[in-house]
């Protein structure tokens, strides 16, 4: 018997075999897909009725700083350095593990409000971040941020906190939350240091999560220090393989992204973020010609101010149609590929499409809405008109998060609350400040 069967929903399996299903039906059992068709024989201890809506795989959002919620909207429009260095770098000193574990409660609360039930995060405190994890029933591949800017002491030390992090997590809450190694950037760890972590993340045969020439600043400093960008670094001292997730990845020449197709490196697209912070256009049309597997993400809430994918989606297909000067550039089914196939594939996790064998990670948009009216393609209206707030119910090792618009794993008043409170504890007037407002609202 199936523990859930979702029936009489237009059923996007994102999975080329199948094809998508105008009115079909999915059960799962065991937190796995064990039936997607356009009848199941068997009975269902729950059965959720999805008429009138698309039943489709989680988003997977691939490069986040979850507890970043706490600075959403925290200095916005300041001049790069400025913002990382007056503003940010100071406050980030002041969160202690509560505080992140708040932030990341908060983060995923508003994640699976939005439709994505997988994300990988690199941040401070994550023992924390796996907790709120954990306790929420999302799927996470998550990595303690390291830094040494070329102090072996502190590389030494950064090191052993992914090390212990990697042995303490890594398949945790049954499986739903897997560790990664996360040096943080080429220009922010030594060449020593990015040598040790690759050996080290081999060894323990698990991932890494790096951020990749996302200013241009990096791309400048590099090539002063080394006489080389990022990626002929990395490449050369043997970092790169397919098991590294590169974010942003915008300063890019023609040879980086060969580079990146012959490693097979997975590249993480924050279009949102990158506009933001004004960091650039990174070059996503070439590097999927080239074969390159793309995928996208939100970016922490300080650089972006919400973790909504849908909003990410419509805008990777806008900028680069504008950008190219080409509207055929990116269509919107290759998006979805991007926010589904490709982030499961960065991850390396059986997601991402509604295949049997897969996890039970399924969310449900309702499609009987003014701005979703009429409807002509699916598709394009998941792309260009949907939002995060037309999903309904969500899923993940087939366990319900959310049903018909209510969250059934955590209490949302009181995440809100416990945010805005951690929020406060780090001292900062202008949060204090800023904060006061929401916080007595929320409090109340």
């Amino acid at each position: 018997m199936a523990d859930v069967l979702i029936k009489n929903g237009y059923v996007l399996t994102m999975d080329p075999d199948t094809g998508d299903l105008k009115k079909g039906e999915v059960a799962i059992e065991n937190g796995r897909i064990v039936y997607v068709g356009l009848s199941y024989n068997g009975k269902a201890d729950k059965i959720i009725d999805a008429s009138g809506s698309v039943v489709m795989p989680g988003l997977v959002n691939t490069h986040n700083h979850a507890g970043m919620t706490l600075l959403r909207g925290y200095a916005d429009d300041l001049p790069l350095a400025e913002w990382l260095e007056d503003y940010i770098w100071p406050v980030e000193e002041k969160l202690g593990p509560e505080e992140i574990y708040a932030g990341v409660r908060l983060a995923c609360l508003e994640m699976i409000k939005s439709g994505t039930t997988t994300f990988a995060d690199m941040y401070i405190h994550e023992q924390a971040a796996a907790r709120a994890v954990e306790d929420c029933g999302m799927r996470a591949a998550l990595s303690y941020g390291m830094i040494d800017f070329g102090d072996p002491e502190r590389a030494e030390s950064s090191l052993l906190k992914g090390r212990n992090f990697v042995k303490d997590f890594n398949g945790a809450a049954n499986g739903r939350i897997s560790a990664m190694y996360g040096p943080h950037a080429p220009h922010t760890c030594s060449q020593q240091f990015l040598q040790d972590v690759r050996k080290q993340a081999r060894k323990d045969d698990v991932k890494v999560h790096i951020h990749v020439l996302e200013t241009e600043a990096e791309l400048n400093q590099m090539k002063e220090k080394y006489g080389k960008c990022s990626v002929n670094m990395l490449h050369d001292i043997g970092f790169f393989d397919s098991d590294v997730l590169a974010a942003h990845c915008i300063w890019l020449s023609e040879g980086d992204m060969d580079i990146l197709a012959e490693t097979g490196v997975h590249v993480s697209h924050d279009p949102v973020s990158n506009m933001k912070t004004a960091a650039g256009i990174a070059p996503v049309p070439q590097l999927l010609e080239k074969g390159v597997n793309v995928s996208l993400s939100t970016d922490g809430c300080a650089s972006n101010n919400n973790l909504d994918m849908f909003g990410v989606m419509k805008m990777t297909a806008l900028l680069h149609k504008v950008n190219s000067m080409d509207l055929t550039v990116i269509d919107a089914r290759k998006v979805l590929e991007m926010a589904t196939v490709n982030g499961a594939k960065a991850l390396g996790i059986e997601a991402g499409m509604i295949k049997e064998g897969y996890y039970g990670d399924l969310i449900i948009v309702d499609m009987k809405r003014p701005h979703l009216t009429p409807l002509y393609d699916v598709d394009s209206h998941l792309v260009y008109s949907a939002l995060g707030s037309d999903v309904t119910t969500v899923l993940v090792d087939g366990k319900v998060l959310m049903e018909n618009g209510q969250v059934l794993c955590m209490d949302e008043y009181e995440i809100m609350a416990e945010a805005s409170k951690a929020a406060k504890k780090t001292d900062s007037q202008h949060l204090i400040d800023v904060l006061g407002l929401q916080g007595s609202l929320v409090d109340k």
